[in-house]
């Protein structure tokens, strides 16, 4: 009987050829009961995990105009004045979410900080480093990778602050 092989994603290629160890999840690609603000709560509820480990990769504009990436658990809400403060900047806003495939190369819901069209500053809340492994999607929706932080954090160049609500 044939072996049902998972289908790679970039992020996977790219952690692949890095030699960093991680490992594959999906999650059956549904609606959220919970509602779009809750889609992230339904993925780590799909994986079985805790909400702390699976991050939510959202991408920002500067006052400058220059783009930067900030990673948090998905029960989190992203503090505007502390992701600029980690960022340099004077002011952050998130981008449109149509404006999200052009820059990035995902799509809302698929958006991994591993493996964008152009690698942008990246901010991980510092929460992160708390944890042996952490998700974050794998490219695409239904699909997310569980690695050690900070294998991630080297891999990106990125930095840890406290960039959350609260």
């Amino acid at each position: 009987m044939a072996k049902h092989k998972e289908e790679k994603t970039n992020v996977m290629r790219i952690l692949a050829q890095k030699k960093l160890p991680y490992t594959a999840h999906s999650y059956e690609e549904t609606e959220s009961p919970l509602g779009d603000r809750a889609y992230g709560l339904h993925i780590a509820q799909a994986l079985g995990q805790d909400v702390s480990r699976v991050y939510k990769t959202l991408v920002a504009r500067g006052a400058t105009g220059a783009h930067y990436v900030f990673c948090i658990p998905v029960a989190e809400t992203l503090d505007l004045k502390k992701a600029a403060k980690a960022v340099g900047e004077k002011s952050v806003e998130l981008i449109a979410v149509r404006d999200l495939l052009p820059l990035t190369g995902y799509v809302r819901g698929g958006c991994s900080p591993v493996g964008m069209k152009k690698q942008f500053p990246t901010v991980f809340h510092s929460a992160v480093t708390a944890h042996e492994t952490v998700f974050v999607s794998a490219g695409r929706i239904g699909a997310q990778v569980e690695l050690a932080p900070a294998a991630l954090l080297a891999l990106l160049g990125a930095d840890a602050a406290d960039i959350i609500v609260g």
